[in-house]
């Protein structure tokens, strides 16, 4: 599994949804790769696990008193059953099972509050280098909060709070007034790393949007919304080339019949909104597994997994019929095309893109010279006319 991209279970406590909500028009991939980025950057985790022991240990080591020496218990329970859910964790997600996603979270707000009460324990303590290395310590940790957590900006922000506002809960029982002025410091300081946190968290999102719809556009047709030639090839290596995929697929070939006289009649509009409308059919006709393109002009392809030949014989006529009956545009126009249909299998008729497509391509072509709004299979003999179901010859070129 190296390399590949793990994806871990969203949160489905009320708590834990609210915790990691990261706003109401954020897509459910980007939600699933928020999520998986509060368990990465491990460098992050271990340092701020290893500081975390490290400065409890010390600290109930100079002062050996029951709550210090709770506090440090508490520490290395609390980091100990957060190292071992996030390896379990990983190794859900890497065979694609659910991972403990709820329990990972809260576990991480029990850390910041442990950190939090240490302080807490350490400033009431009366021991100055206690508090120093308490409080440097629980400052250090907010950066690396803000930035590990900041696809969860609630979550961050009730880190931060849980490990600095105990700094201001300390300052009345000290015997410092100078230290009041904590009640204007942390609140200041928690809320611009609440808002840093926010900020970043947009940054992030925008980023990720702008990377899908890329990917999108790079691999879908501007126009219709199918698949282009790169999404078609894509879909041909993932679903015939790698390991896993079936034994066989069939690659489908459409070209429309008089739809140059379209665009020399009525415009080029005219004939972009024609193609949106045939998408639209094709769409309805696929099923939901198979893939619909339009590689180029008047020309589409569908990749099916569909490999019997009487099945696939009707579906190619069902095709040519649909696609056949008149269209309405927005002006008013009422159009009629044809459309005549080759088909190719794989492996039989080759085992790479270019071999099916030439296949098809050729039976194509045998559709054309023998009538047009025909579908013909490679290698098949007889041909069957998909024109006798709607009675209406649309109009050829």
């Amino acid at each position: 599994m190296s390399g590949a991209v793990l994806r871990y279970s969203l949160p489905r406590w009320r708590v834990t949804r609210w915790l990691a909500d990261a706003g109401p028009d954020v897509p459910p991939e980007i939600r699933v790769a928020l999520i998986a980025s509060l368990y990465g950057t491990l460098p992050i985790f271990a340092g701020g696990v290893i500081n975390s022991l490290a400065v409890s240990f010390l600290i109930a080591w100079r002062i050996p008193t029951l709550p210090f020496a709770l506090w440090c218990a508490f520490e290395v329970l609390c980091c100990g059953i957060r190292l071992v859910v996030l390896i379990y964790a990983r190794r859900r997600a890497a065979r694609g099972a659910s991972t403990p996603t709820d329990l990972y979270l809260l576990l991480g707000v029990a850390w910041a509050a442990g950190i939090g009460a240490g302080t807490f324990l350490s400033l009431t303590s009366g021991d100055w280098v206690v508090a120093t290395l308490a409080c440097l310590s629980a400052a250090a940790m907010v950066g690396g909060i803000c930035f590990r957590n900041f696809a969860a900006p609630r979550m961050a922000g009730l880190m931060i709070g849980l490990t600095l506002g105990p700094c201001v809960l300390a300052a009345p029982f000290l015997s410092e007034p100078i230290m009041l002025i904590t009640f204007m410091q942390i609140p200041f300081y928690l809320f611009s790393m609440a808002v840093a946190a926010y900020k970043l968290n947009a940054m992030l999102i925008s980023t990720m949007r702008a990377e899908r719809e890329n990917a999108f556009h790079a691999r879908h047709d501007v126009l219709t919304g199918l698949s282009n030639r790169a999404g078609l090839a894509k879909a041909f290596a993932t679903r015939f080339e790698s390991e896993t995929a079936p034994r066989g697929l069939a690659l489908v070939y459409l070209d429309l019949d008089g739809f140059k006289a379209v665009n020399d009649n009525h415009g080029h509009m005219a004939g972009d909104a024609l193609l949106q409308l045939v998408a639209e059919r094709l769409r309805g006709l696929v099923r939901s597994s198979d893939i619909a393109a339009r590689i180029g002009g008047d020309e589409f392809v569908v990749l099916s997994e569909q490999t019997e030949r009487t099945q696939l014989q009707r579906f190619g006529e069902r095709i040519v019929r649909e696609i056949s009956e008149p269209y309405e545009l927005d002006s008013g126009h009422q159009l009629a095309i044809g459309a005549s249909v080759g088909i190719a299998l794989a492996p039989e008729h080759g085992r790479d893109m270019n071999s099916l497509m030439s296949a098809a391509d050729a039976a194509l072509y045998q559709a054309k010279s023998r009538g047009k709004s025909l579908c013909v299979i490679a290698g098949q003999r007889s041909v069957l006319d998909a024109r006798v179901s709607s009675g209406r010859h649309p109009r050829l070129q």
